[in-house]
C-alpha cells in the first residue's frame, strides 16, 4: 500500500506575522518562505510557497512566538 502525504492547509495570519523567519527555518522540507508583499505592519510575512511539500508536521506552528500559522488537516 503506497504512502499518501497529509492534506493539508497551512494558514498565516500575515497581520501577526513580523517575519522572525523562525517557522521558514523550523521547516524541514522548505515549504514555507517570505512573501514577497509586505503586511501594514512593514514585514515580509511567513507563507506556504510549496504546498506540495508540506506534510503537516506543525513544526512550523510550533516555532511561530506570535501563534499566527495554524494548520488543518483535511480528511
Amino acid at each position: 500500500m503506497p504512502k499518501t502525504k497529509a492534506r493539508v492547509v497551512v494558514i498565516v495570519d500575515e497581520e501577526i506575522c513580523k517575519g522572525c523567519g523562525l517557522c521558514v527555518a523550523a521547516c524541514p522540507r522548505d515549504a514555507m518562505q517570505f512573501a514577497e508583499h509586505f503586511n501594514t505592519r512593514g514585514f515580509h510575512p511567513a507563507c506556504l510557497a510549496d504546498p506540495d511539500r508540506c506534510t503537516g508536521c506543525t513544526q512550523c506552528a510550533l516555532m511561530c512566538p506570535d501563534a499566527c500559522i495554524t494548520i488543518r488537516k483535511l480528511g
